[in-house]
Parts: structure tokens; sequence; C-alpha cells
């Protein structure tokens, strides 16, 4: 790897995706591609736009797993367990709960608790009704706090930190480093920007995005909007 890189994004109440290192430019895409005539540039211009354009448009998309980039995330479990659907020339290295123990109050907690979607089975839709809203915020924090205490009061009594993890909440935050290909980082934003995705883990695409657009500008948005064009 190599242009090592300290930018981060705050996400959610106590998450975040920062840039730790990546691979390539827009550049690396189109000389993977012209290496098939034997060819190569040392500046990029118009006419590799034009190329990196069609690359996508026609599913060309090797050239785009010539360059990568690598993630520092902390996210919640729950976020995460989407998150590793995604393993096609990515790789994930988690926190381990074998080896750490985990902090007190290292959960999310949401500012707001969405109801049931009537139509869509799997998501969301809007708050839940304002007269038990604060109500079910407590009861969700005080499972959560519950849970982390008996994985304390577990750890006391002489259990290992391996089985205590165990009774841990999918609100409790984690942290990967995640190392990907530009068609890999793509592919994630294509389905976990679009509104059928959790708005949680949207947060954390969004950040993605973010992070990633300054460094592949023209390779990055013609893997989207080709997408885009074929919905």
């Amino acid at each position: 790897m190599s242009n090592q890189s300290s930018q981060s994004i705050s996400v959610l109440d106590r998450g975040f995706v920062r840039l730790v290192d990546h691979m390539g430019t827009d550049l690396t895409v189109v000389n993977a591609a012209r290496v098939s005539f034997g060819k190569r540039k040392d500046v990029f211009d118009e006419k590799d736009a034009e190329l990196v354009s069609y690359l996508a448009e026609h599913e060309h998309t090797a050239p785009f797993r010539h360059a990568y980039l690598t993630f520092h995330v902390k996210a919640p479990i729950f976020v995460f367990r989407q998150w590793m659907k995604h393993r096609i020339a990515s790789d994930f290295n988690e926190i381990s709960g074998r080896y750490v123990e985990f902090s007190p109050e290292e959960f999310y907690i949401p500012k707001l608790l969405r109801q049931q979607a009537k139509v869509n089975k799997q998501g969301s839709d809007g708050q839940i009704s304002e007269d038990v809203h604060q109500t079910a915020i407590e009861a969700y924090t005080e499972a959560c706090r519950n849970s982390v205490k008996q994985y304390k009061t577990l750890i006391e009594m002489g259990v290992c930190r391996e089985q205590a993890r165990c009774v841990l909440p999918l609100a409790l935050y984690s942290e990967v480093y995640w190392t990907a290909s530009l068609q890999s980082v793509a592919h994630f934003l294509r389905l976990r920007l679009d509104l059928h995705a959790q708005w949680e883990i949207r947060q954390f695409a969004e950040a993605v995005r973010t992070l990633t657009q300054p460094i592949f500008p023209k390779s990055l948005s013609a893997l989207m909007e080709s997408q885009d064009q074929k919905k």
C-alpha cells in the first residue's frame, strides 16, 4: 500500500470511518486497461476519463480491481453483520473479544426509534409514537447496559472473555480494518446508499463515499453512474 492517510469522519454517536491507506488513482485504472495493448500513460487526461466511463458502462470491471483502499471503521455489530456480506475483493480484520475487554458504555443509542414499515417487511418507516418514544429509548438503553453489566459480572466471576462476550448486545460497537478494491467499494456504496438499506449503515456508506471520491473522482463516479443507468 502507499499514500498513507488519516482522514476521519464521525458517524452516529460513537462511530467513525477513517481512511488509513490507499493504492492507486484514476490513472491506475486506465493503465491496467491499456496494458492489454502494451500502452501506459503518466498523466490522466480527458481521453482517459472517457475510457473510464466506457469501462464502467460496458462492465469491463477488472481494471477497477487494481486500485485499493483501507479503512478503519468503528460501528455497531449489527452494522458490521450487514457490511461483512461484501466479501468479494475485500477483507476484514475485527477487534477480538477474546483478547479485549469491552468498555461498559460502548453501545449505540439511537436518537429516535423507528416503527416497522407496513410495506417493506425488513425495513422501517418513520418514528414510533411520541407518547412512548422516551419510554422505549429508556428500555433500549437499560437492556444494553444490563447486558454489559452481566458481561462484566461474568468476567469478575472468572468466566473467560470468549464466553462472557456471548451476552453482549448487537448494539455494541466493534472496530475493523476493511481493505477492498475500488470495484468492491463501489458495489458496497450502490447497495448501502440505497433508500432500502438500513439508515444506520447508510450513514457509514456516506462517509466511505466522502473519503473515496477525492482519490478516485472519475472512476467512482463512473462505476456509480453505470449502475444507476441500469436500474
